[in-house]
């Protein structure tokens, strides 16, 4: 047997007056005609309209994730830390506590809750709401109800910002390993000995000269046929013909094979990311075990559907805090997360993460509650209410529009050769310029002796000079003078 009652207000309180009731029969009858049912606002018309928060208690429960909710520690003039939840979240339960009158009480969940657990809070009982950057999904949807839209969402791919390498000045050397450039430097030391030895009595080149300088035009001829440039010298025996064809080999592979690892080395060393999209990482570019998830997001939901069919093959994550640790320490090259909060942190705080290629897997993030909640309809129309009303969207530009990041550029964006890149050559040859014009001074060195010689003779000359000229004129002046003093007094005598 069991009754319905109504809670009515009375003089003493509220009294529960019984309506309808129930025992044996399959349907619930009247429990007595007198009996009139009060419906809120003590009327005795049932109402036409959706009930209100107005008054109600309700425990809310939010989740820490930068900029929803963020927890910021105030220490006051007694030096006593307390702490306050700021962010998109906060102020938008603010805005709703305003509008509908509702008495919040604010639940953090644990550092090590996950959004699933979330989900599985409020369908227990646990919460009233969940308010925060929880998404929307099917999956989601069978167990607890979501509010309209508080957030729109999509997920992306964020990785750590590929710095440029620091300026090289030999890069353009490691083509070769080491070994490689001191046979190729014993080679061609070989191979002008040789020329020496075989061209030095029938070659007009090597005639009339010193062994050093013949043995210069030897390896000048070595070296101009390895690097595929040749020399002017032409060989004139079939021996020295014979040993050119070898230089011709060897200079072939080796330009082909210097060029093609230069051309290698430079591609892999402009290519920031390996991965350019979503696209990228389900076709295995990138290995699945190098791709941090965290756990009962939305994310791994996604991951285990559309990239590994189920298979949890990627590097676990708890926590937010974890992904952008575990980026930053090399665990993982990539993770996948809401691009609000990506959008944030790599502009604002961690400035060496980047988000990588566009956004995939649309959704938005609702306010949680349990299926069948009596205040859904209250809750909808008000927020719907703030979206029209244009609140939402500030909230979006005050937390999300900031950048405290410096500009950076992205290296993918431009694949020209820099100076860092080869630099290096272009100081070698400084060097063997200003070791060619040392070369130059010395071997036209008695030319330059003698030049310099002429012009301080030239200028001892001319200090020498200087003197006996002003005693001349000096001497003249003082004969002028006497012969003009002569001419006056015989005029006047």
């Amino acid at each position: 047997y069991y009754l319905i009652q109504n809670v009515q207000p009375s003089s003493n309180g509220v009294v529960y007056v019984p309506i309808l009731k129930w025992s044996d029969s399959s349907n619930w009858t009247q429990y007595a005609l007198s009996n009139v049912i009060v419906w809120p606002g003590n009327s005795s018309v049932p109402p036409t309209s959706h009930a209100v928060l107005s008054s109600i208690n309700l425990r809310i429960g939010v989740i820490e994730s930068s900029p929803f909710t963020i927890i910021s520690y105030i220490v006051d003039e007694k030096g006593q830390t307390t702490t306050k939840l700021i962010g998109y979240i906060p102020e938008l339960i603010d805005l709703l506590q305003t509008r509908m009158g509702f008495i919040p009480e604010v639940i953090l969940a644990p550092s090590d809750q996950t959004y699933d657990g979330l989900i599985d809070s409020v369908a227990n009982g646990l919460y009233d709401l969940v308010i925060g950057d929880v998404t929307v999904t099917a999956k989601r949807r069978k167990i607890v109800s979501f509010s309209n839209s508080i957030f729109d969402n999509s997920l992306c791919i964020v990785m750590r910002d590929t710095l440029p390498e620091d300026v090289n000045l030999i890069s353009y050397l490691k083509p070769f390993s080491l070994k490689l450039w001191i046979v190729v430097l014993i080679s061609v030391i070989y191979a002008s000995v040789l020329v020496y030895l075989l061209e030095r009595q029938d070659n007009e080149s090597l005639q009339d000269r010193s062994i050093i300088s013949s043995l210069a035009m030897s390896i000048w001829y070595s070296i101009g046929n390895v690097m595929g440039y040749g020399a002017d010298m032409q060989p004139s025996t079939a021996a020295g013909r014979f040993l050119t064809v070898g230089l011709y080999v060897l200079s072939l592979v080796l330009v082909a094979t210097y060029t093609a690892n230069l051309m290698s080395n430079i591609t892999i060393s402009k290519s920031a990311n390996i991965i350019s999209g979503i696209d990228d990482i389900k076709k295995g570019k990138l290995p699945f075990s190098h791709i941090g998830i965290r756990i009962g997001t939305a994310g791994e939901d996604y991951y285990l559907q559309e990239i590994s069919r189920q298979s949890r093959n990627f590097y676990p994550l708890k926590s937010q805090q974890e992904q952008y640790d575990s980026l930053l320490s090399g665990v993982i090259d990539a993770t996948l997360m809401d691009v609000g909060a990506a959008e944030y942190i790599t502009d604002n705080v961690y400035c060496n993460l980047t988000l990588v290629g566009a956004g995939f897997d649309n959704s938005v993030f609702g306010i949680v509650f349990r299926k069948n909640w009596l205040y859904e309809q209250d809750l909808d129309v008000n927020i719907l209410s703030l979206r029209e009303s244009g609140s939402l969207d500030r909230l979006k530009v005050k937390w999300f529009q900031t950048n405290k990041c410096p500009a950076s550029y992205s290296i993918l964006s431009d694949i020209s050769v820099g100076i860092g890149t080869i630099g290096g050559l272009f100081v070698t040859f400084a060097a063997i310029s200003i070791l060619s014009l040392l070369l130059f001074a010395w071997t036209r060195r008695l030319l330059i002796k003698d030049i310099l010689f002429k012009l301080i003779r030239r200028k001892v000359s001319s200090i020498e000079q200087n003197p006996s000229d002003t005693t001349h004129s000096t001497k003249t002046r003082k004969v002028s003078r006497l012969s003009q003093r002569s001419s006056f007094n015989v005029v006047h005598f």
